[in-house]
C-alpha cells in the first residue's frame, strides 16, 4: 500500500546527516534528561532526549520543517499533509515560517490541543474519518485541487530524514558525555522516527528498537510477515501511535536494522508517564512515554515493577529473557545487567511529543502513585 505514489520508496534517498546540517540553527537543540530513580527501575543508565519541548512540541518538527523547507526553496506555494496530530502542527508551523499555504487533514476524534495548534499556525484544518486512509483519500483529493504536494508523515524521505536528527543528536551527546548508547528505543506510529534512527545509528555498535501498544504493532507484524502490514488498530491512550500501517519507506528501512519490537499495553504507558512527571518533572504525551515502557520492558524494570504482560516479540524477546536471568543471578559490578556477552550500560530514548489534553493528564496523574507520593 503506498501512501505517496509520487515518492520511490528508496531508503538511499534518506540522509540524516544532510537533514541535522540543514536543521542546525532551525530547530531546537533538546536537552538530555536523566533521573537517578528510573536509572534504578531500569537497572541501566537511562537518556531520554526531551523531544516534548521542541519547537511545535514534538520531534515532527525536525521532519516538517526539513521537507517543507526544501520544497520552499524548490518554489512551492503550499503543501498538503496528513496526521493524528504532531505532524500537522509540524507541517503548519514549518509553512508559516517560510510564506507557504497549508492544508491538513486530521480525524474527528483527533486532540483539541492539536487541532488548535494547527489552526493557530495558520493552516486550513480538514476533518476526515477516524483511519488513516479516509484521511490519506481527503488528502490526495486536495492536493489535486490546489496542487500542491503532500507532505507523507510517514513515507516522505525528507520527513524521515529530519526525525532521525533527534536521535543523532541524542547518540552524539551521548558520546561527548563519554557515556555511548548501546541501544536506542522509540516509539513507533508510521515507523519515520524509528527508521531514523536506525540510519543515525549506522556504523555505531548500538541496538535500536521500536515500541508499539498491544493491538497497533503494525511493525511487528510487518517483520515477521516480511511486508507492510495493516492492522485495525486497537484504543490506546498513545493516540500518536495508532496508524493502521507503517510506512513503505520505514519499513525497507528497518526491516534488516531493527534489533527488535517492544510491546507494551496502557498500564505500562501511564505508568512511564507519571514516571516522567513525578522524577522529572516533564510532561510527555503517551505516545513518547510509550518509549520510556519500552526501555523498562526491555531491561525487565516495568516487569519487577508491575508484573505486566510479556512485551517483546522474536530478537527482543529473547534479549528480555537474558536480562531477567541475569537479574535473578545478580548484576555486574556496576549493577548493570547484560545482555549475552554485552553489557547494557546505557540505553537512550526518545521522548517524541508533549501535546497532552488537560484532561488527559488528570486522569493519568491522578491514580495511587500520586496520592503515594504526598504520602511519602
Amino acid at each position: 500500500m503506498s501512501r505517496s505514489a509520487s515518492l520511490e520508496v528508496d531508503p538511499a534517498r534518506v540522509d540524516v546527516a544532510e537533514a541535522a546540517r540543514w536543521l542546525d540553527g532551525r530547530v531546537l537543540r533538546t536537552p538530555l534528561l536523566r533521573s537517578p530513580a528510573i536509572d534504578r527501575l531500569a537497572g541501566v543508565r537511562v537518556l531520554m532526549k526531551a523531544e516534548n519541548l521542541q519547537r511545535g512540541g514534538s520531534y515532527k518538527m525536525r521532519g516538517g520543517l526539513f521537507a517543507v523547507g526544501r520544497l520552499a526553496a524548490a518554489g512551492q506555494s503550499g503543501v498538503v499533509a496528513q496526521s493524528t496530530g504532531n505532524h500537522a502542527v509540524a507541517v503548519a508551523l514549518a509553512a508559516r515560517r517560510h510564506g507557504l499555504a497549508a492544508t491538513v487533514v486530521l480525524p474527528v476524534d483527533a486532540a483539541t490541543t492539536k487541532v488548535d495548534r494547527a489552526r493557530a499556525a495558520g493552516a486550513r484544518v480538514v476533518l476526515a474519518g477516524t483511519g488513516v486512509e479516509e484521511r490519506l483519500a481527503v488528502a490526495r483529493q486536495l492536493s489535486d485541487e490546489t496542487g500542491h504536494p503532500i507532505v507523507d508523515a510517514y513515507d516522505h524521505p525528507d520527513v524521515v530524514a529530519g526525525q532521525g536528527t533527534a536521535s543523532l543528536e541524542l547518540i552524539e551527546e551521548a558520546e561527548r558525555a563519554g557515556t555511548p548508547l548501546d541501544a536506542l528505543v522509540l516509539p513507533v506510529g508510521g515507523g519515520g522516527g524509528v527508521a531514523g534512527a536506525c540510519l543515525a545509528a549506522t556504523g555505531r555498535p548500538i541496538e535500536v528498537y521500536g515500541v508499539e501498544p498491544y493491538g497497533c504493532d503494525s511493525l511487528a507484524r510487518s517483520l515477521d510477515a516480511g511486508r507492510p502490514t495493516p492492522v485495525s488498530p486497537a484504543p490506546t491512550i498513545a493516540d500518536g501511535l495508532r496508524p493502521s500501517c507503517v510506512g513503505e519507506l520505514p519499513f525497507a528501512i528497518v526491516r534488516d536494522r531493527l534489533r527488535g519490537v517492544i510491546r507494551v499495553d496502557d498500564e505500562a504507558i501511564a505508568e512511564a508517564f507519571r514516571l516522567l512527571l513525578l522524577e522529572l518533572k516533564v510532561l510527555a504525551e503517551p505516545s513518547g512515554a510509550a518509549g520510556l515502557a519500552g526501555v523498562l520492558r526491555l531491561t525487565g524494570g516495568a516487569a519487577e515493577q508491575s508484573g505486566g504482560h510479556r512485551a517483546l516479540t522474536g530478537r527482543a524477546a529473547e534479549q528480555s529473557g537474558s536480562h531477567q536471568a541475569e537479574r535473578q543471578a545478580g548484576a555486574d559490578r556496576t549493577g548493570v545487567p547484560t545482555s549475552g556477552t554485552r553489557r547494557l550500560h546505557t540505553v537512550g530514548v526518545v521522548l517524541t511529543g508533549g501535546n497532552v489534553e488537560a484532561d488527559l493528564v488528570a486522569r493519568l496523574a491522578a491514580p495511587r502513585r500520586i496520592e503515594e507520593g504526598a504520602a511519602a
